[in-house]
């Protein structure tokens, strides 16, 4: 079943236009989150030459608690029990209801943030002891862990405000304050690191302190910026805390399961992060770089389709248009596998002249280039599979199922454990990322299952023609760039040009192949572009 042809004159259905609209959504997203990632990049680089792997290792286990929960309260299930419910109310009751309703949900997350925080703050040592018991055995390491955690756990109030505000930005389909704001945190991060370690160490404190301090910041400033929008739509009103409210009641129902099902990927790095610790010095960081790399082309394209689908989700959802909704999901899908299956294989087949050019200066020398190397590997090549479980999750949700993600959640993470517990031992920290890598090809296929028995259909003869064609152009792209690489010795010509060379290749294959996905992505930025240049 490929994708319907329709009548250009023929009057478009619902879907039809949250379908034409995704891929221009999806790119103010997707820029958004670019200079994000681009100013994230440079934050990573300073940070790999200013401080030591003991420093980092604190601070990225450190970081990775709170980031974890901001996760599960904010950006991910508040924003996934929130557009539905208020899309609905949006629909049904009008504007002035909506509002009201957003600022009885504003005070109930108010609350709940607060309680996360003031808890994580009193229970710091013994959150540490869970997550890095393994830092025991390096002096100094584990106070500092701890002390790291208690002063950046603040993080997760701010950037759990800033989470539903997103949440009702983007329900009503305010797209760019949201995803520009969160640049604000690695501004916040270099400005730390470049100023403030010198001034703590002067003053007796561990200078690797100013990397929380600018993660505060950072956080408080994405709140800050999204008031004047928010202003805009009216959903800036005096939050009123009222537990009685249906719609309040509906979010909380939707957010229990949801905190768990969703966060499943993040809960999975928490208890990555207590075997890591116990793998020698370094492992935390490695483990880290390679996560960072991949999360750029996850957050720059595959995180912005799945974020710019949920509200057409939700509003088909909420209209009984199954069919419709089966084919949005679809279209989301090769959209988001368009993106992640070339950066599956880019990363793999060209990670250390990647992580040489980037990262190799300073503290961060060649034995720590080819470690990371090792895991971006494997957390590289599941990308796609990530990408996968993005773009199924939301249709769960859309549809008001909480419990077949939780189910799935569940079995992913003890496969996690499994596979970790047999290849930490072989593979080091690289094993780790390879349990994160077969766990979340395991999700991807339950949850393809699910939907299948959930929504009656999965189109996947679409599905695998688009995946076909894109897997074809990478891996031509894949072999090109491999071979040059091989060719160049400067670690900045190998990562750079071999890096080009795979993106021309790929672009010029799937116009071979004849991708529908690229017609739509090149579309869509055309259409951009031309409103942009409009009168």
């Amino acid at each position: 079943m490929t994708e319907e042809k329709s009548d250009p004159l023929a009057p478009q259905t619902e879907g039809q236009k949250e379908r034409s609209k995704l891929a221009g959504r999806a790119g103010i997203v997707g820029l958004g989150t670019l200079a994000s990632r681009l100013l994230g990049l440079g934050r990573d680089m300073a940070l790999a030459a200013i401080f030591t792997r003991d420093e980092m290792d604190a601070f990225f286990a450190a970081f990775t608690i709170p980031n974890a929960l901001r996760q599960l309260l904010g950006e991910g299930a508040v924003s996934s029990a929130v557009v539905p419910v208020l899309s609905e109310r949006l629909a049904k009751d009008g504007e002035e209801n909506a509002q009201a309703f957003f600022a009885r949900v504003r005070a109930a997350s108010l609350l709940a943030l607060v309680a996360v925080t003031a808890l994580g703050m009193i229970f710091a040592r013994p959150v540490t002891e869970l997550f890095a018991g393994g830092y025991h055995s390096r002096p100094g390491e584990f106070e500092r862990t701890a002390t790291m955690t208690r002063l950046v756990f603040p993080y997760i109030f701010f950037m759990g405000t800033a989470a539903l505000g997103m949440a009702a930005l983007h329900t009503h389909r305010k797209f760019a304050v949201a995803s520009f704001a969160p640049m604000l945190l690695n501004v916040a991060f270099l400005i730390a690191a470049f100023t403030l370690p010198g001034r703590l160490e002067a003053a007796g404190y561990d200078r690797v302190y100013a990397i929380g301090i600018g993660a505060l910041f950072g956080g408080a400033l994405q709140v800050i910026a999204q008031w004047p929008a928010l202003r805009k739509i009216g959903y800036l009103r005096r939050p009123v805390l009222d537990l009685r409210d249906p719609g309040v009641r509906e979010v909380m129902r939707r957010l229990v399961p949801m905190t768990f099902g969703i966060g499943v990927y993040y809960i999975d790095l928490v208890v990555c992060r207590r075997f890591l610790s116990e793998l020698g010095t370094g492992s935390q960081s490695y483990f880290s770089w390679a996560q960072r790399l991949c999360e750029f082309p996850q957050g720059i394209f595959v995180m912005a389709i799945s974020t710019a689908a949920l509200p057409s989700l939700a509003t088909l959802a909420a209209k009984g248009d199954r069919e419709e909704l089966a084919k949005t999901y679809a279209h989301g899908m090769k959209l988001g596998l368009f993106v992640a299956i070339p950066a599956s294989v880019a990363l793999a087949t060209l990670g250390e002249p990647l992580v040489a050019m980037l990262f190799q200066r300073g503290q961060f020398d060649a034995q720590a280039s080819m470690e990371t190397a090792r895991s971006l590997v494997w957390q590289g090549g599941a990308i796609w599979t990530l990408a996968a479980v993005r773009q199924l999750v939301p249709v769960f949700h859309a549809l008001g199922d909480t419990r077949t993600p939780v189910i799935v959640s569940a079995i992913d993470l003890l496969v996690l454990i499994a596979l970790a517990v047999v290849l930490k031992g072989p593979m080091g920290h690289a094993g780790i990322s390879a349990a994160v890598a077969g766990s979340s090809f395991v999700q991807m296929v339950l949850l393809f299952v699910g939907l299948k028995m959930r929504l009656g259909t999965i189109r996947a003869r679409e599905l695998v023609s688009s995946v076909m064609r894109t897997v074809l152009a990478s891996a031509i792209a894949g072999a090109c760039a491999w071979a040059l690489a091989r060719l160049l010795d400067a670690p900045l010509a190998r990562g750079l040009v071999a890096g080009g060379v795979f993106s021309a290749v790929f672009f010029v294959a799937a116009w071979g192949a004849r991708s529908e996905e690229l017609d739509h992505i090149l579309g869509g930025v055309r259409r951009r572009l031309g409103r942009t240049r409009a009168p």
